[in-house]
């Protein structure tokens, strides 16, 4: 069982979750966090820590965006785009089990001081932005981070804010390349 305290998005997405393992988790209910919800996450984030695990779509980030500015220690966990959609539908209820295991590894907390490791010339010279295939290039890449897909801005910001070295970003490049 985890220590921290997963934070999901909903009712359907605790289930998918604790098919993959054994955790409390508190769902948002959306992004109109009531205010027994955010009581209960600051409680769990004091006393247990907390895991961020919203969809990858638009809503998810922009949830994650919110408690991120609430709780800046929080751990972030990203499944990838491409394995959290079936049906029709994008979302952690979508996920399979093993796809949340393999998220629940690879954990972040972001700075808020940027890293500055890395620069939009990066992402060009690295065909990760401004190319035709750059959107599946980031998505690829930012799987093997476990920091989940962006576009070219919001992937740079990841990449400086969520600690990745230079040699964690090469080796993921060239895995990327091998296959």
């Amino acid at each position: 069982m985890l220590k921290q305290v997963l934070v999901v998005e909903g009712k359907s997405d605790i289930q998918r979750v604790q098919q993959a393992l054994e955790v409390e988790c508190i769902a948002t209910e959306g992004f109109n966090l009531r205010k027994p919800v955010l009581s209960r996450i600051k409680d769990a984030y004091e006393k247990r820590g907390i895991i961020i695990l919203t969809d990858p779509d638009y809503a998810g980030e922009r949830i994650r965006r919110f408690l991120t500015k609430r709780f800046p220690l929080a751990q972030h966990a990203f499944v990838p785009r491409e394995e959290a959609y079936a049906n029709d539908d994008i979302g952690i209820e979508q996920a399979s089990p093993e796809s949340i295991r393999k998220a629940l590894e690879v954990l972040h907390i972001e700075s808020m001081e940027s890293s500055e490791l890395f620069t939009m010339q990066d992402l060009v010279q690295y065909d990760l932005s401004g190319g035709s295939s750059s959107a599946a290039m980031r998505a690829r890449i930012g799987a093997k981070l476990g920091i989940g897909y962006g576009n070219g801005k919001q992937f740079l910001y990841r990449l400086n804010h969520y600690g990745i070295s230079r040699e964690a970003f090469f080796a993921a490049l060239s895995e990327d390349e091998n296959k």
